[in-house]
């Protein structure tokens, strides 16, 4: 019979570089954040060594086993009540003081524990030297260095992991010396559940943790006649001066010296200032000179790379897909199809399809890559850091300033990047608002428009005007961000900003191999083939509107005429509005479907000379007010397919996903009626 696997817990500060060890050991393709809470559920994996098979569980990133997020109560039950055998904590080498007072919590409730000190790589270059073998004799549990991004030390990890659970006794870790009066009733609840390896358990319990009494009767941990005995010692202890709120106070301040202590024994600095080189770069990118200018040149630097650089793999793309769909219209005629079922097949289906593919595939392909660069690096916390008093004056959370700029490459991640917020208030706030930031899909809409309708006003200075313009439309989409998002918070989702724990990590070299291989899979082909799927339906629909008459008119020009009215008081038509209705499924297909609409053809049009799509616009009643409505639009519409699928499947709501639809259409509507009106009266 196969042997027992062994149940590993994986556990350990945020940006420690825990999941990068979890890869190297299992070989699964865990996602590395670089901002706290970004593991959100426990990953399993498995490893075999010296012939045993081990079962990693990486749990999220936690600071202590004292809950503060949803993220922390996963891990700390785990710990607790998930069964593990054995744990590995990870340390941080460059701040391991810092990561000692988890290790000490940890080895608490699992002896058999080993401590794995990574980024020895990172600590050599800043002068900081770590003495394991030290730490392992004043812990009483193994020690390893390792630099898990190089494979360094993970073979000496496996043999220690190997060691604590073959061994037939326990290691005896260190015990943190509490008051007298707590440490006895900690003790006799902690026989009343099992035994002293209950301890840590026990004191959770004495501090009045709520969820944490709930996880442990649900877990068979504390029963009935335990909870009557709980009460019994809280009230002695009150009697004696300590309510649950000392009790807790003393824990974290017995355990934080302790591991103050122990750093200060076993780590040595060459350099008086190790983190200078994060503390010079700090003071440009969060000052309050230069850190937002900072940012927004990174950003708008990014965008026009995006851009610039996805016009030739998105042209070479169309002309490759158009061959293709020569090539089955040929074959269609050579197997006698009608001429309707290749229109719907290919003018319809595979012309919208390839459209999407070639449209959005290359910018996502520069843009994720971009984007996780900076999330490698470490730049992504300073952000959040950056725009935190603006959020919190808007009543929401300062991560939601990371998920609205993923929302730049594609509004679905940045719903799914949502996660990482704490507060389900606050997370609900930057689901509903990411659609207000544009997306990769509706730049080429924006930037044709500025071109065509703004840039051209500037003469020689038109790349300049076209900049600028572009810089206002980013900031108009943050500005509305804030706005709704204080909107949302004064009324439906009403509630305090919660503080939380933001994490700065160190400046790093990106894994640019590794990050080019997780901004493709993870998120390129994610979105891409939610796009896809939303977009094979809608190919039908246009091509059905497009060429089925009623009294000699398309059912396009009818639908056209019928939200015209509408249309002319927002400063647009109807055909604009159709564009959008039916570019539900992908932002991209707007324009070629106007192009469509006014050049009368049966299927999605593409015209790339500007000079010629203006003089098709203008020639429809375009001016600078339908410009001008049209960026407004652009900005601030109903959310993609994809997105609202992602919504859906993150909040699990019709209710609010409809509320992520109605919210932006309505603002957007607003806004282009109030431009309409204003250029009337000019």
């Amino acid at each position: 019979m196969e042997e027992k696997s062994i149940l590993v817990a994986l556990a350990g500060n945020p940006n420690v570089g825990k999941s990068t060890v979890f890869n190297a050991l299992t070989g699964a393709k865990q996602h590395t954040g670089n901002w706290a809470g970004k593991t959100v559920a426990c990953a399993e994996g498995s490893y075999t060594h010296a012939g045993r098979r081990y079962t990693l569980a990486d749990i999220p990133g936690t600071y202590s086993l004292r809950a503060g997020s949803a993220e922390e109560q996963a891990a700390r039950d785990f710990i607790c009540f998930g069964g593990a055998e054995a744990a590995i904590v990870v340390c941080d080498a460059t701040c391991l003081e810092r990561s000692l007072n988890l290790v000490l919590q940890v080895i608490s409730v699992i002896p058999r524990t080993v401590v794995c000190v990574n980024l020895i790589d990172e600590a050599a270059g800043k002068g900081i030297t770590v003495d394991t073998e030290k730490l392992s004799e004043r812990l009483g549990v193994p020690a390893v260095s390792a630099a898990a991004r190089s494979g360094v030390g993970l073979t000496e990890l496996c043999e220690a992991v190997a060691e604590v659970t073959s061994s037939e006794s326990a290691p005896e870790p260190i015990r943190v010396k509490l008051p007298q009066e707590i440490e006895e009733a900690a003790a006799g609840l902690a026989e009343l559940m099992g035994g002293s390896t209950h301890r840590a358990a026990a004191l959770r319990l004495m501090e009045g943790d709520r969820s944490f009494i709930a996880e442990a009767e649900k877990h068979g941990a504390v029963s009935v006649q335990d909870s009557e005995r709980l009460a019994e010692l809280i009230t002695r202890l009150d009697e004696a001066g300590y309510s649950g709120e000392h009790i807790a106070d003393s824990v974290i301040a017995s355990y934080s010296q302790l591991a103050a202590d122990i750093a200060g024994e076993v780590v040595t600095y060459a350099s008086a200032e190790p983190n200078r080189r994060d503390r010079f770069l700090d003071r440009i990118f969060l000052s309050r000179t230069t850190g937002i200018p900072v940012m927004l040149v990174l950003f708008l630097l990014i965008m026009w790379l995006t851009v610039a650089g996805a016009n030739y793999p998105s042209e070479l793309l169309g002309r490759l897909f158009d061959k293709g769909g020569d090539l089955l219209s040929s074959g269609m005629h050579r197997a006698g199809a009608p001429d309707w079922l290749e229109g719907v097949l290919v003018e319809g289906i595979y012309r919208t399809l390839t459209w999407v593919i070639s449209v959005m595939l290359p910018p996502m392909a520069i843009f994720f890559p971009l984007f996780t660069l900076m999330e490698d690096m470490g730049y992504l916390p300073r952000i959040a850091f950056n725009l935190d008093g603006c959020f919190k004056c808007a009543g929401a959370c300062g991560k939601q300033a990371i998920t609205m700029s993923m929302g730049l490459g594609c509004n679905a991640c940045g719903v799914t990047g949502c996660r990482i917020i704490d507060s389900p208030r606050e997370r609900l706030i930057a689901v509903l608002t990411n659609s207000l930031v544009p997306c990769n899909g509706r730049f080429p809409t924006i930037i044709a428009v500025i071109t065509m309708f703004i840039a051209a006003y500037g003469g020689a200075f038109s790349r300049v005007l076209q900049g600028g313009a572009l810089g206002l439309v980013l900031l108009s989409g943050v500005l509305m961000t804030l706005l709704m998002s204080k909107l949302l918070s004064a009324t439906i989702l009403r509630g305090e900003p919660s503080s939380y724990t933001l994490e700065l990590p160190p400046y790093r070299r990106p894994q640019v191999g590794k990050v080019l291989v997780r901004s493709l899979l993870d998120r390129t082909i994610f979105v891409l083939g939610r796009a896809c799927t939303a977009a094979a339906p809608c190919g039908l629909l246009i091509w059905l509107m497009a060429n089925v008459r009623i009294s000699g008119e398309t059912l396009l020009s009818l639908a056209a005429g019928a939200l015209d009215p509408a249309g002319q008081l927002m400063g647009l038509d109807g055909v604009i509005l159709l564009a959008f209705l039916l570019g539900f499924p992908a932002n991209e297909i707007v324009v070629p479907m106007i192009l469509m609409a006014y050049l009368a053809n049966g299927s999605l049009t593409e015209m790339s000379d500007t000079a010629q799509l203006r003089e098709l616009l203008t020639a429809n009643g375009w001016d600078m007010r339908t410009a001008v409505c049209m960026l407004i639009f652009t900005m601030f519409h109903f959310p993609c397919a994809t997105t609202c699928m992602t919504i859906h499947k993150e909040t699990g709501s019709l209710r609010w996903t409809a509320l992520s639809i109605v919210l932006p259409t309505a603002a957007g509507a607003l806004l282009c009626i109030a431009a309409n009106a204003l250029f009337g009266l000019m």
